[in-house]
């Protein structure tokens, strides 16, 4: 599987949980070549505080031993919180593929400062989606982010 292929499903994944209320973000977990886990943001869904597009998906991968970790890409389609950005590192991801960063951005340099490849593809139908979304729910965004309104 290729970029395009992972990140389509970390997309497709963030529109799953538009679709049910949530907020549009979503991963994928690439593994040598293989979808190992997708995710999305579920703290609408599940209630939660921490089941982020990240932390879910890494969530969905399970128990997996660190060699597996370092041999991974994480796709998101918005780039990365702190609490996501210190799972990334945490489990020593070495490379993390952003569909676009232009609505949100807090880790990029985070993350590169410990070694991190970052990938910002800066995909128009993501930027699109995600500034719509928050123009549609700026309270809910604003919880998400850890901001008051």
């Amino acid at each position: 599987m290729d970029d395009a292929t992972a990140y389509a499903a970390a997309l497709a994944s963030a529109r799953e949980g538009m679709a049910e209320g949530g907020i549009p973000i979503g991963a994928s977990l690439l593994v040598d070549g293989e979808l190992l886990a997708v995710g999305r943001n579920q703290r609408v869904q599940l209630g939660s505080a921490i089941h982020h597009g990240e932390t879910n998906c890494i969530e969905n991968a399970g128990r997996q031993p660190a060699s597996v970790y370092a041999r991974s890409t994480i796709f998101t389609t918005l780039s990365p919180c702190l609490m996501c950005a210190g799972t990334i590192l945490l489990y020593k991801i070495p490379r993390v593929v952003i569909g676009e960063n232009s609505n949100f951005q807090a880790s990029e340099e985070l993350l590169r400062s410990h070694g991190v490849e970052v990938v910002v593809l800066d995909d128009a139908d993501t930027k699109t989606m995600f500034k719509d979304w928050i123009e549609a729910n700026p309270r809910l965004w604003n919880e998400d982010i850890g901001e008051e309104d």
